[in-house]
């Protein structure tokens, strides 16, 4: 081996020792910050016992923030350290509403069971509404009271069962802004609402999904 191509090998070799140590010291670092961050925040898991808990919506402090079982990984629910107020709503549920405390850098789990509603009427006689929507995490309201999530109603063999006549839908995200129609159903129909929610600011947030 030539001087000129030993140098070039020793300048080589230099640049991979001191490289290395810098990008697993930065890689540390990135891990080092959600640590932090945890020890800060503390986390509310949500655990559903049935198929309609956990399809049930999360408010938390009046804000709508999903589906129980949708609220994990990515979509985990971190909230600042003190008391806060779960409400889980379904439709033909009574609604659960509790306060939980939220400890820096611990899990509080909350666990779903509703109780039916025995005051909710049913009719023997229905139209069927299937959503394509998107995002299909958004908050389903059929004449003011919360139906469900888009993903409830979207899909194969999937559609909100409600009496014929007039009723007014509402689909709403934080995020987003709410999209409002009214629709007339003949007796047995099948309708199809598809739309896209047009991205929004938090503060033009509907009522229905800020409210307590």
């Amino acid at each position: 081996m030539s001087s000129f191509q030993h140098l070039k090998y020793s300048v080589v070799l230099l640049l991979v020792v001191v490289f290395v140590p810098a990008l697993v010291s930065a890689q540390n670092q990135n891990q080092n910050t959600n640590p932090v961050a945890s020890r800060v925040m503390g986390q509310v898991d949500f655990k559903g016992v049935l198929k309609s808990d956990k399809e049930s919506g999360v408010w938390v402090d009046g804000q709508y923030v999903g589906y129980v079982k949708e609220l994990k990984g990515d979509k985990k629910v971190l909230l600042l350290p003190g008391e806060h107020e779960i409400s889980i709503r379904q439709a033909g549920y009574l609604n659960e509403t509790q306060k939980v405390v939220v400890e820096p850098g611990k899990i509080a789990l909350v666990t779903v069971r509703l109780e039916k509603d025995p005051n909710a009427v049913y009719s023997k006689v229905t139209s069927q509404v299937k959503l394509d929507v998107t995002p299909d995490r958004a908050a389903v309201f059929l004449d003011g009271a919360y139906a469900g999530s888009v993903s409830d109603f979207k899909g194969l063999g999937k559609a909100m069962l409600i009496p014929p006549g007039k009723h007014t839908i509402k689909i709403d995200l934080a995020g987003y802004r709410p999209f409002i129609t009214e629709i007339n159903l003949l007796p047995g129909q099948k309708f199809t609402l598809k739309t896209d929610l047009v991205e929004g600011s938090i503060l033009q947030a509907d009522p229905s999904i800020k409210s307590n």
